[in-house]
């Protein structure tokens, strides 16, 4: 069984969860923010746990900030995303860092490259399936874990989808949404923001 925490971030009040699995000392993340609040959940879980992963559900700034610095203190993890997102992470104007104190290239050996019907192994018996879920930017992925489908800005509850940033499509943002909402039937949605 996947237990399931998550932070909000100092950023545009984005979300970092914590995906973790009873007796295993792996822990995935979904999306990076603030690191010292991610130490500071490590911590309070006990025990000595290692970031394997991190799957971005995109690649503008509020959601991969916390990357490098994560990098440095866990430098096996694996960081997951498309494509497009594998390319704007090494791009201050793709992944709108230009606009913010601490510019990102992210250019690591460790960005692994997943799309449409991936599957992500997370722990024994639990994976990760992919949708690619455009509109709101071409690296946005929605990841199904069991009971959960973590959707970052693609759908936010109540929330119309951001088309106006470089990348943005209104018709396939409507789209995405559309395909969510199928997937979202029975599921826990997990958005990108707090909300």
């Amino acid at each position: 069984m996947v237990k399931l925490v998550h932070v909000v971030n100092s950023v545009f009040t984005s979300k970092t969860y914590f995906l973790t699995q009873e007796g295993n000392p792996s822990v995935w993340l979904v999306d990076c923010g603030d690191v010292p609040p991610i130490v500071d959940m490590l911590s309070s879980m006990g025990g000595t746990f290692i970031i394997k992963g991190v799957l971005l559900t995109h690649v503008h700034y509020d959601h991969i900030y916390g990357l490098p610095r994560l990098t440095e203190k866990f430098p096996s993890l694996r960081v997951y995303t498309n494509e497009y997102g594998k390319n704007a992470l090494t791009d201050i104007r793709l992944n709108y860092s230009k606009y913010h104190n601490d510019p990102i290239e992210y250019e690591s050996e460790n960005v692994v490259t997943c799309d449409e019907g991936t599957m992500i192994e997370l722990f024994d018996g639990v994976q990760a399936k992919v949708y690619h879920t455009p509109g709101h930017n071409p690296s946005c992925l929605t990841y199904e874990v069991g009971d959960y489908l973590f959707t970052g800005d693609a759908y936010i509850p109540g929330i119309k989808v951001v088309t106006t940033f470089k990348g943005g499509d209104k018709v396939r943002a409507a789209e995405s949404v559309e395909r969510i909402l199928q997937l979202a039937e029975g599921k826990v949605v997990c958005p990108g923001h707090k909300v």
